[in-house]
């Protein structure tokens, strides 16, 4: 996958279009990230201790990776990604917009 955790992505569609967070988990296998604020769901949580507090809670569910455009640090706006391989065989991502690496 192209997308990586701790990225600044925003989602391009369904209903949380035009939100915007940074990536707590990449699913490469099911080709889904986890991210921040986005797709809020709530979860009905059974107390298992007497220290432990049940309730609804709210928590972000994963959204396909190809829902969401990595947003360039030199543009600001959100891209497709390429790969640029330096003269020592580093891979380096680009922003297929602007040129400018993320």
């Amino acid at each position: 996958m192209k997308i990586r955790k701790g990225d600044h992505v925003r989602v391009l569609t369904g209903k949380d279009r035009g939100k915007e967070g940074h990536v707590l988990l990449v699913m490469p296998e099911l080709e889904r990230v986890l991210v921040e604020g986005v797709n809020m769901a709530q979860k009905h949580r059974k107390p298992r201790s007497m220290q432990d507090a049940g309730g609804i809670m709210t928590q972000e569910m994963p959204i396909d990776a190809s829902n969401v455009g990595l947003i360039c640090s030199s543009c600001s706006k959100p891209s497709r990604i390429g790969y640029r391989f330096e003269p020592d065989g580093t891979k380096i991502r680009i922003c297929r917009r602007c040129g400018g690496d993320f």
